[in-house]
């Protein structure tokens, strides 16, 4: 990280530095990896299935099937060359059962084979056998026979020739992972007899014998899938005569009951008529269908099997974490809105007896500059319009765009301009505090005009002896466009509904740089202002929670501050604002565990933080994938309903933000659309500033581009208050004594320390993490009033950061 304060240059080079496209290389095959899971998954669970052999409509063209084969044998062989067929030898029965394994059932009809003495043949469709390999090789220790019915029990000759390769390879590999085998068997899914075969069926046949493969056919079907009851199934598979047969009977695909109990009466009946059974291969004389799989074939489908069951548990996993988080959703958005009505209801009734005597105190007022030329004109005299008496404090960090001459060439009363060498902007802070005369601070960036009774406002609920500081009620000013709104949106839902659940729950975690009032004596307890995090306003206002000082939401002390116009700088300002408060969310860990104000910031606040703001967002990707997944495999009318019932829950949550605030609901049109950009935008911040804390690595301060949205009110003049309190205009080029960042500034007033932990005395490495205070990382966002103004032609920025 390049230090703001120049560090020396062997400094710099112990800092790490780690690519970003380092994170999102990792990102992007996550999400690969889990897409790819999700489509092979979806696939084989959900495009297909087992279904009735009924299915699969009217008998087509029969031209292209050879005569032998039509009037031939149930096993087919070397269809794609010289087709031969073979019958079952006479008295002999082999039994089949198709769709299985089944946990269920295949166990019991296994059961009955064994005390029998019968071996059987089972075609196994391949997502079974992944489900359950154990009945795999129950089957072939058994010393039954094993073929396979395709992957996902699809109709082949329906299928582009690629699918029907991939249906056969796949269950092959399946068989050879479950049980270390492969074969040769093959029937197709809703096949039947020979005469049944027509044109498709017949390429169908051809393209598997020239992978290799015997079909084999039936010549009785016990009809079980019809579940027609078990004296018509013994009917249905009693042979009529002394001619080998192929039976078609079932193990899975459904209720397999009266399959199991017809069993138990047909074969001691047939072999009580002579009959014997025999698997496939050994009615029909054939050598050795099923052989050991080689070593890579077994690997190979061990790998398969291992993939696609880890793609069922994370399938399941997500629904899980789907279901909570949407339980957690609902919960947060019910909590939110019922904190909401409740805060504005205890502040309706206060209003009364207010927050005590009224506060007429002088305050001091400090704005941090960095190149702000565009904007500070307005916010100085804004600030200078208060209806409240103020001293304005002026802090230039060693601007390059003539800053503090702008503000000097305005010759307003009360305004002092103190110039330092850029050094970030915690440091112009602490400079400004420490030049203030006044024990109530408000501290606004150069971006921000204040009404003319915010300052008035924001100072009120001093009268309270245990408020340490109070957050103002920061609001959109350039509102234009799409993004603008989406802001807007977010301030105004952030800053009434979460930050009176903050309020009521005392556990205020921001109070944010562009309108907070702090108490003076408090902030120099602290030692000051704190570069520690980038987040240098989110920090300060967990120091003083932990220190014991209440921290309230003044939500008529509004600001109107200028938002980024780019995704660009809206994603360099956000990850900065994320970045920051994961740093001061880890400095401040130690409140989980604390007691009082403290417990109640750790417990209340960094819960709330860490989990609708760090975890949340990290799965957010993982949940627009499982979306897309559901709409294409699941149910969409389902999936498209659960995401409208979201969107419903949200634009209720931003009607009665916007009913709070007073704001007009027009803009809430385009929430649909933010849920496709900006929520995204907004969770790949989170993604991208955990990644960055996790690696160790150091975030550069990122200034935002100045627009010159912002006017001063119509008449903006300094009020009489503020002309007979202002002190003396200082030299133009007056520079103060700054107190070191962690350093206690002895304060000379009536004011004891606060007693309390100082969170700032001991920091781990103070070797700068330049700050710089913003609303609120995920915050809401609000509208201008009369600070409008055209656009300028282009953007103050420099190459320096702010």
């Amino acid at each position: 990280m390049t230090d703001r304060r120049r560090t020396a240059p062997h400094r710099r080079s112990r800092t790490r530095r780690i690519t970003p496209r380092a994170h999102w290389l990792l990102l992007c095959v996550l999400v690969v990896t889990l897409s790819a899971a999700l489509l092979l998954q979806g696939y084989t669970h959900h495009m297909f299935g087992i279904t009735s052999d009924n299915v699969t409509g009217p008998r087509g063209r029969a031209e292209a099937v050879p005569g032998r084969v039509t009037h031939g044998g149930p096993v087919i062989a070397d269809a794609a060359g010289a087709p031969h067929t073979a019958r079952p030898k006479a008295g002999t029965i082999a039994l089949t059962f198709d769709d299985g394994p089944d946990p269920v059932w295949t166990p019991r009809i296994l059961d009955v084979l064994r005390r029998n003495h019968v071996q059987a043949t089972f075609f196994v469709v391949g997502t079974e056998v992944v489900d359950h390999p154990e009945l795999v090789r129950r089957i072939v220790a058994d010393g039954h026979e094993i073929g396979i019915h395709t992957f996902t029990h699809p109709d082949l000759s329906r299928l582009a020739p690629w699918q029907r390769s991939l249906e056969l390879r796949e269950t092959q590999l399946a068989v050879a992972g479950a049980a270390g085998v492969t074969t040769a068997l093959l029937r197709p899914p809703y096949s039947s007899e020979n005469d049944a075969l027509n044109d498709a069926d017949w390429s169908v046949l051809k393209q598997a014998g020239a992978a290799g493969y015997v079909t084999v056919l039936s010549t009785q079907d016990a009809e079980d899938w019809q579940r027609p009851g078990t004296d018509r199934i013994v009917a249905n598979a009693t042979p009529h005569g002394r001619a080998g047969q192929i039976l078609l009977m079932h193990d899975g695909g459904g209720d397999r009951s009266q399959t199991v109990a017809a069993l138990n009466t047909l074969i001691p009946r047939l072999k009580a008529r002579g009959f014997q059974f025999a698997t496939v291969g050994a009615a029909v004389g054939m050598a050795g269908p099923v052989q050991p799989a080689g070593l890579g074939e077994h690997l190979q489908g061990m790998a398969l099997v291992t993939v696609l069951q880890a793609g069922d548990w994370a399938v399941r996993l997500l629904g899980v974490l789907m279901f909570a988080a949407g339980v957690i959703s609902v919960l947060r958005a019910v909590v939110t809105v019922l904190a909401a009505r409740r805060h504005r209801r205890l502040r309706k009734g206060r209003r009364g007896r207010s927050w005590g005597p009224p506060v007429t105190e002088r305050v001091s007022v400090i704005v941090p500059a960095y190149n702000e030329s565009a904007g500070i004109e307005a916010a100085v005299r804004s600030l200078v319009a208060s209806d409240h008496p103020v001293e304005i404090i002026v802090v230039d960090d060693g601007s390059t765009d003539g800053t503090a001459d702008l503000v000097e060439s305005l010759r307003l009363p009360g305004v002092r301009v103190i110039r330092q060498e850029n050094a970030g902007k915690p440091a112009a802070l602490n400079t400004g505090l420490a030049a203030a005369s006044c024990d109530l601070v408000v501290m606004v960036d150069g971006d921000t005009v204040f009404e003319p009774e915010t300052v008035r406002t924001i100072v009120q609920p001093f009268a309270d002896p245990r408020v340490g500081a109070v957050s103002g009620n920061a609001k959109v000013v350039n509102r234009g466009g799409l993004l603008g709104r989406w802001q807007h949106i977010e301030y105004v839902v952030g800053f009434n509904l979460d930050r009176r659940l903050f309020d009521l729950a005392e556990c205020m975690p921001t109070v944010p740089g562009a309108v907070g009032a702090f108490r003076r004596r408090a902030l120099l307890a602290l030692g000051g202002v704190s570069d520690v995090t980038l987040a240098e306003d989110t920090d300060l206002t967990m120091a003083l929670c932990r220190a014991g000082w209440r921290v309230v939401y003044e939500e008529h002390a509004v600001a109107w501050t200028e938002a980024p116009a780019s995704l660009n700088a809206l994603w360099r300002q956000r990850y900065r604002w994320c970045y920051g408060t994961l740093q001061a969310m880890w400095k401040h860990r130690g409140a989980l565990i604390q007691r009082g104000a403290a417990g109640k910031l750790g417990r209340r606040g960094l819960v709330y933080l860490l989990l609708f703001q760090v975890l949340l967002p990290l799965l957010a990707p993982v949940v627009d994938v499982f979306g897309v997944y559901g709409l294409v495999f699941l149910d969409p009318l389902r999936i498209t309903a659960l995401w409208l019932a979201f969107l419903l829950l949200q634009l209720g949550m931003g009607l009665y933000a916007f009913r709070l605030d007073g704001e007009r609901p027009g803009p809430l049109w385009s929430l649909p659309l933010q849920q496709f950009v900006y929520r995204q935008l907004m969770y790949l911040v989170v993604i991208q500033s955990v990644f960055t804390a996790v690696s160790g690595s150091r975030l550069r301060w990122q200034r935002m581009e100045r627009y010159g949205s912002l006017r001063a009110p119509a008449g903006a003049e300094p009020s009489g208050d503020n002309r007979t309190a202002a002190p003396e205009q200082s030299e133009p080029y007056e520079a103060a004594q700054q107190p070191q960042p962690y350093e206690a500034v002895t304060h000379s007033g009536p004011y004891a320390a606060v007693p309390g932990p100082g969170p700032y005395a001991s920091q781990p490495d103070p070797e700068l993490y330049p700050s710089h205070p913003a609303p609120w990382p995920h915050e809401a966002h609000p509208q201008p009033w009369p600070y409008v103004t055209p656009p300028r032609p282009a953007p103050h920025d420099t190459t320096h950061e702010y």
